[in-house]
């Protein structure tokens, strides 16, 4: 692989992920390279339109990377067909709809649509969160083929007290949420902070997505019950806008491989 465009590309990511621009030395920390390296780097990265340089020799990332992002998502044809249920799920449950994506262990939230709640759980598009800990990352991983829920790292990490860190218990959850057809967040992400979420199929009944809601666990568990059937209509919603017209049918027969 060329080393020189790997370079790059890390710089680029570590300040995608920065909330605030960052100067030569804090990235040559970071990354562990010379700072000569890091500022050859840059200087390229700005040359070509990614990067822009601000007062005090600190750098950000350009509108460029949007752009590029976004031409990406619009060829996603999930965040557009499911904007509709997402919005009749917002509707109904008054919190934040969020639809997401399996990447490995983690998910992306690809859409959200905000709480019209004045306290609401914090999200943002484009963020991550480690699966086994959030109902859209259970929702997607239930309908993975079992091979590669075997592969699973045997201890994950864990964010709170109610984290489930034993891959076999989180297999054994899993199934929990095949059998039900929805998977629950109690606060094993963010403490305070609660979900529900079902699987989105594709055509040929594929996950394609996971829909749900998070807020408040104060909000949240008292109002799963109301929340349920809420939450499951809206990703069979979805995943007929999708073309999986045997939504029902293939997510009660589903058997892993």
């Amino acid at each position: 692989m060329d080393s020189t465009l790997l370079k790059g590309l890390s710089v680029l990511e570590a300040l995608a992920a920065s909330s605030e621009p960052r100067g030569v030395s804090d990235l040559a920390r970071e990354l562990g390279r010379p700072k000569s390296n890091i500022h050859r780097t840059l200087q390229s990265l700005q040359a070509a339109g990614y990067v822009t340089a601000g007062a005090g020799g600190v750098y950000a990332c350009s509108l460029k990377l949007f752009e590029l992002g976004n031409a990406i998502a619009d060829r996603v044809d999930v965040r557009t067909l499911a904007q509709p249920a997402m919005e009749r799920l917002a509707a109904q449950t008054r919190e934040t709809v969020h639809l997401a994506l399996l990447d490995g262990w983690e998910v992306i939230y690809l859409h959200k649509i905000e709480s019209s709640e004045p306290v609401r759980a914090y999200s943002r598009v484009g963020g991550r969160a480690p699966a086994h800990c959030v109902a859209s990352g259970k929702a997607l991983l239930a309908y993975q083929p079992a091979s590669l829920l075997a592969e699973l790292p045997p201890v994950l990490d864990s964010y709170t007290e109610a984290t489930t860190t034993e891959a076999d218990a989180v297999r054994g959850e899993l199934e929990t949420v095949r059998q039900q057809g929805y998977a629950v967040n109690r606060g094993e992400w963010r403490a305070e902070v609660g979900g529900l979420a079902a699987v989105v199929l594709g055509p040929g009944g594929v996950p394609a997505a996971a829909l749900g809601v998070s807020g408040p666990l104060s909000r949240i568990e008292p109002g799963t019950d109301d929340h349920i059937a809420a939450v499951r209509t809206a990703a069979r919603d979805a995943s007929i806008a999708m073309g999986c017209s045997r939504y029902d049918q293939l997510i009660s027969t589903w058997e892993g491989d």
